[in-house]
């Protein structure tokens, strides 16, 4: 926000010097008047106009990173209610559950898919399932032994 109020304040600036040396009845050799010109108005209008750039390009990003955590947490907590659901999970219980688009929750578990943490399944009667198969074995956890034994 200050990147852009200053931007815009360089700029209006420049404007202002501008309409000032148009105004102006002072009769000055080129190379002053084009060296004043530079100092005065371009000058403050090309740092205005990166900054208000700087600006746009900056909260782009921020938008970017909110977007990636977004998808991170959301991954997480599909493994959690899997979990929670006997490692299985529907479109409409992802849905339900995070309030999301029936288009978001099939990206992200397609998503999961991809990477190896899901596998699609088919009931009997045509309803698509996602069986996170490592989570269901994490209730053998406690008996694990060592590689060796």
């Amino acid at each position: 926000m200050g990147s852009k109020i200053g931007g815009g304040l360089l700029i209006l600036l420049a404007l202002f010097m501008l309409v000032g040396f148009l105004n102006a009845d002072v009769a000055r050799s080129a190379g002053t008047t084009l060296l004043a010109v530079l100092i005065a108005v371009v000058l403050p209008a090309g740092v205005g106009i990166a900054l208000l750039r700087k600006g746009s390009a900056g909260r782009k990003r921020l938008e970017e990173r909110r977007e990636v955590l977004r998808q991170q947490t959301l991954t997480s907590e599909l493994v959690r209610l899997a979990g929670q659901r006997g490692g299985k999970l529907t479109t409409i219980e992802v849905v339900s559950e995070f309030a999301v688009t029936p288009d978001e929750a099939e990206r992200a578990l397609r998503d999961l898919v991809i990477r190896g943490l899901a596998e699609p399944e088919v009931t009997d009667s045509g309803l698509l399932v996602y069986a996170f198969h490592d989570v269901k074995l994490l209730e053998e956890k406690p008996r694990s032994k060592g590689i060796l034994e």
